[in-house]
């Protein structure tokens, strides 16, 4: 209930924001230093607000998979003798916990068991049920992994694009055929190296109370997550992947503006993009720019910005979904169908420890690491508008 009263709460404020705009711009559209003092108070209450709303929404989120049944019911015949299936190799227990004991004791006790798991580092593949957790963490920090197509890959992966396609035409009766001849591009999906790494105290790693294994999922998670999306939305494909927003190589550049945007310059971005990929298109942005999109009005005075009504659901503009990113840049916009950005993830991250380096200080590192890549197949899916005072963005090395 809390969760719906903050929404609900939120609709009335965006109310009388716009009430507050409609009754106190003159008709330039501006503002009296007093109102604009006023009204930025209230963006910033709306803001804080909005932040207080995403906290409940992952907050319900855990609580509803924790609420979740720990076991299902037996409906099955009873076995006889030894015949369940039991689970072997990264998947069983036993290399959960050998992997759990190899943590905690800095990888002096390291079983038998977790050779079956060695990459090619020499680091040791996480359990895949700390995979899972990882990937999940991953996509709940990760915009990007959540819109875009995932594609495990156990090597370079190769991708046909067809490049031109055979057109009909006419013929009189009894004409001559035309042949036109079918092509093809090739993209490859590479496997950059991403890590992360981090200390822990001694103490920490042999107190049994403390959730080793839950706080390394989460700030593995975390980290990695970020450095993806990071580049996924700005790469410049030189050691990480090619970002959407890459001047380059990520999606069409449909026009770069030289005033202020306007309502009119999203609607040329949202019909500039080919009606099939307006299907499962929405919008990326960074949240400074959702701000400027706030006071914007169509031609029949309605605003464009629409928030969420309704637990879960992300805010719309002109009725097509809006994520924001931090890693966005803030003076573009990308509205496209993202299913077109295939992401190649090599598939199991592994862990490692540090033995040496901290012996001295009481600490503890371990690096977990993955390999990824990502891509645009088809830049007309993706539209970008580039907004006044445009500069190429950068991506972190993570």
């Amino acid at each position: 209930m809390k969760l719906n009263e903050m929404i609900k709460n939120r609709a009335e404020m965006l109310g009388t924001m716009r009430e507050f705009l409609d009754s106190h711009e003159d008709k330039d559209g501006n503002l009296t230093a007093d109102d604009a003092a006023t009204y930025a108070k209230m963006e910033a209450e709306f803001d804080a607000l909005t932040d207080s709303i995403k906290r409940e929404q992952r907050a319900a989120d855990r609580e509803a998979e924790l609420n979740k049944p720990v076991n299902t019911p037996i409906i099955g015949k009873p076995f006889v003798g030894d015949k369940e299936e039991k689970k072997t190799g990264r998947a069983s227990n036993e290399y959960k916990e050998a992997m759990l004991t190899a943590l905690r004791t800095n990888f002096r006790q390291v079983s038998n068991v977790l050779q079956e798991g060695v990459d090619a580092d020499g680091g040791y593949l996480v359990p895949e049920e700390y995979d899972k957790r990882l990937i999940d963490v991953l996509e709940e920090e990760n915009i990007m992994r959540g819109l875009a197509t995932k594609i495990t890959t156990s090597g370079e992966h190769k991708i046909n694009i067809a490049a031109t396609k055979p057109a009909a035409a006419w013929i009189e009766e009894g004409g001559a055929l035309t042949f036109g001849d079918a092509t093809f591009d090739q993209i490859f999906l590479d496997a950059f190296k991403l890590h992360v790494a981090i200390k822990v105290t001694e103490e920490l790693l042999y107190d049994s109370a403390f959730g080793l294994e839950n706080y390394i999922i989460t700030q593995f998670g975390r980290a990695l997550g970020n450095a993806e999306e990071d580049a996924f939305l700005n790469g410049d494909g030189k050691g990480k992947p090619i970002g959407i927003f890459n001047k380059d190589k990520g999606g069409h550049v449909l026009n770069t503006l030289t005033a202020d945007i306007k309502a009119d310059d999203i609607l040329d971005l949202i019909y500039g993009l080919k009606r099939p990929y307006r299907k499962k298109a929405s919008f990326i942005l960074n949240d400074g720019t959702l701000a400027q999109l706030r006071k914007l009005k169509d031609n029949n005075g309605a605003y464009i910005w629409q928030p969420s009504y309704q637990a879960g659901e992300p805010d719309r503009i002109l009725g097509y979904e809006a994520h924001t990113s931090a890693f966005a840049p803030e003076t573009a916009i990308a509205f496209g169908d993202y299913s077109y950005y295939n992401i190649g993830d090599r598939g199991s991250r592994s862990f490692s420890t540090l033995r040496e380096l901290f012996a001295g200080n009481g600490m503890i590192g371990y690096v977990a690491k993955e390999r990824v890549d990502g891509k645009i197949i088809l830049p007309e899916a993706v539209q970008i508008t580039h907004l006044k005072g445009w500069k190429a963005p950068t991506a972190n090395n993570g």
